[in-house]
């Protein structure tokens, strides 16, 4: 039997958002079959409207699984995820190219 192929991560980001959700899950933070039934309906969901491109719209459904996750489980609400993502936002946008990306002290 041949082992599974690795995952594609098309950017770092996505290779950094699944190695949080293995450590979350393999932290007792939430189950593996859990998670796989929650990004499964994600999917779905996406899927809905249209075909999904098995790249950003799966990472994107990945992200969003792993935050309501996180928010039903009392770890991090969503408005502070938010708030989070906005600061990186802006932090990203105002860094000089080349420069290291850094948030401003609260």
């Amino acid at each position: 039997m041949t082992a599974p192929a690795p995952p594609r991560f098309d950017e770092p980001w996505q290779a950094q958002l699944f190695a949080l959700t293995v450590a979350l899950s393999e932290a007792g933070h939430f189950s593996w079959p859990d998670w796989a039934q929650a990004f499964g309906a994600t999917l779905k969901r996406h899927g809905a409207d249209r075909a999904l491109d098995g790249e950003a719209d799966y990472y994107a459904a990945w992200l969003e699984t792993l935050e309501a996750l996180l928010d039903t489980g009392g770890f991090a609400g969503r408005e502070e995820a938010g708030r989070i993502r906005a600061a990186w936002e802006e932090a990203y946008l105002t860094t000089p190219h080349g420069a290291p990306v850094r948030l401003r002290s609260a």
